[in-house]
């Protein structure tokens, strides 16, 4: 049997801790480094002491980022591998053993590395992220000023959608300056809600006034605000890293009308135009389910190039984790849970959410077949595999691409359907014949 031949020389295997790494070069002893800055360029000096141009490190928590970039900042390789690729460990499992099997996985050319972008989409990556942070962190101060709402039995949040549109934020405001009285309250709602429920608004806000519960509602209503800030703060810096991707670059032609975004918009100047600039006149937001805040969070999630990092959109979904789990051995096949969750793929799986509900949409009709097959997890999940398919497809081929695609699915669905029409017709000893349409009154 043939062995196997090391194909990466001068290799090294770093593990990552919190408060040291530990570093397996090739014939040398493992040393170790504190995780200090300084402690950092001591080992980047050691490496290239031993002349070691590939290292390959596990995806640490966020340990991994600063060393990663100070690395590739000195001119070395750097393979970032998942842990799960590299969890079994001959022998007893320490830090001291995990950098050397690192290393001669490595070495041997038998590690997969992960998906990193470049610097810029990297930074990106970075606002987008803090940035829905901050989303998470409001709305969780939207149901603490419902929760103080109810403990006064005020139920303006049952009659309006939004508490925190602009006619709640002035009642709101309104009833932590003392405001009491229902009819007044009532009246600074917009005129198109107080047309329809303006007796059931003024109901709504007769409650019990207490200053304790008027302080927690004003508390709630500060950090709302706040975070309102920190969010139109990380507009600014999207808005300002996209300046730069598209200064001195031509502006396509043709470009579509942007789609509506119904819950917080990034309020960036000119978005749609300067995404466009970015993936050269493709639109990804044509594709159902899909505008230009989606496109913004699959960007910073992707990139840009996605054929040189995955080679089919197989791959491509595969890496999202919005493919099947199949464990084949043989000729059985084997049930087994993996949690795998992907960051990227959530923003598929938001945007097949918001088309569940559509009636004239193939996408969301593909959807509802599913479901009542197999239920709405697993609809959910091939839907947003739809669409990240359709994506891939975009952004590598064109939309030409896409829509012939779309066409050629959308009739061979109705041969199959005919098909099975005609399959329960013979079965029952019955006979398909069109209708004319045109001789129908």
């Amino acid at each position: 049997m043939a062995s196997l031949s090391k194909i990466i020389p001068n290799s090294a295997g770093i593990d990552i801790g919190a408060t040291k790494i530990f570093i397996a070069v090739e014939d040398c002893e493992v040393k170790s480094f504190n995780t200090f800055t300084d402690d950092y360029l001591k080992a980047i000096v050691y490496l290239k002491e031993h002349n070691v141009t590939s290292v390959a490190m596990e995806a640490t928590g966020v340990y991994w980022i600063p060393l990663f970039e100070m690395l590739e900042a000195s001119g070395i390789e750097v393979c970032l591998v998942n842990g799960r690729d590299v969890k079994n460990v001959p022998g007893r499992k320490s830090d001291v053993a995990d950098c050397q099997w690192i290393q001669q996985l490595h070495s041997y050319g038998l590690l997969r590395p992960c998906f990193i972008p470049d610097d810029a989409i990297r930074q990106l990556r970075t606002y987008v992220r803090l940035r829905n942070d901050h989303i998470s962190m409001a709305s969780q101060h939207i149901q603490h000023m419902q929760k103080s709402l109810d403990l006064m039995n005020i139920k303006l949040h049952n009659v309006i959608s939004q508490i925190h549109g602009k006619s709640g934020m002035r009642v709101l405001n309104a009833i932590i300056s003392g405001e009491q009285n229902p009819e007044t309250l009532a009246s600074l709602c917009e005129e198109s809600i107080l047309k329809n429920k303006r007796t059931e608004v003024i109901a709504s806000l007769k409650g019990n006034f207490r200053s304790e519960h008027i302080f927690a509602l004003q508390q709630a209503v500060d950090a709302y605000q706040f975070y309102q800030q920190q969010i139109l703060k990380c507009d600014k810096q999207i808005e300002a890293l996209l300046k730069q991707f598209t200064d001195d670059k031509p502006v396509p032609p043709n470009i579509n009308k942007p789609k509506q975004i119904r819950h917080n918009p990034p309020r960036v100047e000119e978005l749609h135009t300067k995404l466009m600039i970015i993936t050269k006149g493709k639109d990804p937001t044509a594709i159902t389910g899909m505008n230009d805040k989606t496109l913004l969070e699959v960007i910073s999630a992707t990139g840009l190039e996605l054929e040189k990092s995955w080679r089919t959109k197989k791959h491509f979904t595969s890496w999202l984790a919005l493919c099947p789990n199949m464990h084949r051995s043989g000729k059985s096949n084997k049930k087994r849970k993996v949690k795998k969750h992907s960051t990227a793929g959530q923003i598929f799986l938001e945007a097949a959410m918001s088309i569940t509900n559509s009636k004239y949409s193939a996408l969301s009709a593909f959807y509802k077949r599913i479901q009542a097959k197999k239920g709405r997890r697993v609809a959910l999940k091939a839907t947003a595999r739809k669409i990240a398919e359709r994506y891939y497809d975009l952004m590598t081929k064109g939309i030409d691409y896409v829509e012939i695609g779309l066409e050629r699915y959308e009739q061979k669905f109705k041969e199959q359907q005919l098909k099975r029409l005609y399959k329960q017709a013979k079965l029952f000893n019955l006979q398909l014949s069109p209708i004319n349409v045109e001789g129908c009154q």
